[in-house]
């Protein structure tokens, strides 16, 4: 707890407080660091080089240097809602994915519809973390996962007929997106979706299969920040603590896996990762180092957030 409430990033002092101490946001030490955290070092790498058309000089959906995925970075590190230079990367996002480019990549097959959902999620749960719920333009993203969510409870962008069951990449960001939304403005069915998606991360344990009992894929049991869309049990666990079921008896075995990972010293590190550190070329190159080596602060801070939110943590 030290280690982090001694970080040089408010983002990480704010988190620490009010996720795993369970503060008031609204508390002098939770407000100080909040009020930080827009000079914090990693905020202020996310928006440096934002231009007049509140992008990045790159497609918004370019990894990881978009405005989409800077996005969700933001958010994560708790940037306060209506900050500017967030809310213009949200507009240059909600542009794309309401786009005709973005519209013409959904298709109906076989009476499912296949779409990439965390592209519809993503951006939902970051608005309504800003503020912006009551956007109509939020309230479409809404209305899209309603009308796609399969039968099982979650989303799959699969375009083959005999694809009938849903994919934990795709899902848990809608469940994000529509919990958030739901938390914002007490909108029924997106209550009832969220649940659904939940229910359907539960039944499989967060990573197994619900037929065989065996483990989908071992990537899923590594622990990775940031995640983006990318699915693992700590990202799946930390959803569902948003939703209030991480202390759910289905998933008692996905928070020993990630109480099991904590080190020696009391921390958590990374297991693998999908981006390539600044300043290289190529694809995947990140904006910000969120670390490659010892322990990792936000890895840190969502495993011990997960804890206390499935009752396993005594502050």
């Amino acid at each position: 707890m030290d280690w982090l409430l001694d970080s040089n990033d408010p983002s990480v002092r704010y988190l620490t407080l009010t996720e795993v101490l369970g503060e008031s946001p609204k508390s002098r030490a939770a407000q100080t660091a909040r009020e930080a955290i827009p000079s914090g070092p990693r905020v202020r790498q996310l928006l440096e080089g934002q231009r007049h058309d509140c992008g990045f000089g790159v497609h918004p959906y370019a990894k990881w240097g978009g405005a989409f995925w800077r996005l969700v970075s933001l958010v994560d590190l708790a940037i306060p809602a209506a900050h500017p230079g967030a809310v213009r990367a949200a507009e240059h996002v909600l542009a794309w994915v309401h786009s005709s480019q973005h519209l013409r990549t959904i298709h109906t097959v076989e009476g499912r519809v296949r779409q990439h959902a965390c592209q519809e999620g993503i951006p939902l749960g970051a608005c309504c973390r800003l503020g912006m719920a009551r956007d109509k333009r939020v309230r479409a993203l809404v209305e899209s996962l309603l009308r796609s969510q399969w039968p099982d409870g979650g989303w799959n962008c699969d375009p083959r007929p005999d694809t009938t069951h849903s994919s934990f990449h795709e899902t848990v960001t809608p469940l994000w997106g529509l919990n958030e939304y739901a938390r914002a403005t007490g909108d029924e069915a997106a209550a009832e979706a969220a649940w659904r998606a939940a229910e359907f991360l539960l039944a499989h344990r967060l990573f197994r299969s619900h037929r065989t009992g065996r483990v989908i894929h071992d990537e899923w049991l590594k622990l990775h920040y940031p995640p983006y869309w990318h699915y693992d049990v700590l990202q799946g666990l930390r959803v569902l603590s948003g939703c209030g079921m991480a202390a759910d008896l289905r998933a008692a075995e996905a928070v020993d896996l990630v109480e099991g990972k904590r080190g020696r010293d009391g921390r958590w590190r990374a297991g693998s990762r999908f981006w390539r550190p600044p300043g290289q070329k190529g694809s995947n190159v990140e904006v910000v180092d969120w670390g490659r080596r010892g322990p990792n602060e936000l890895i840190t801070v969502r495993a011990l957030g997960v804890l206390r939110a499935a009752g396993r943590l005594e502050v």
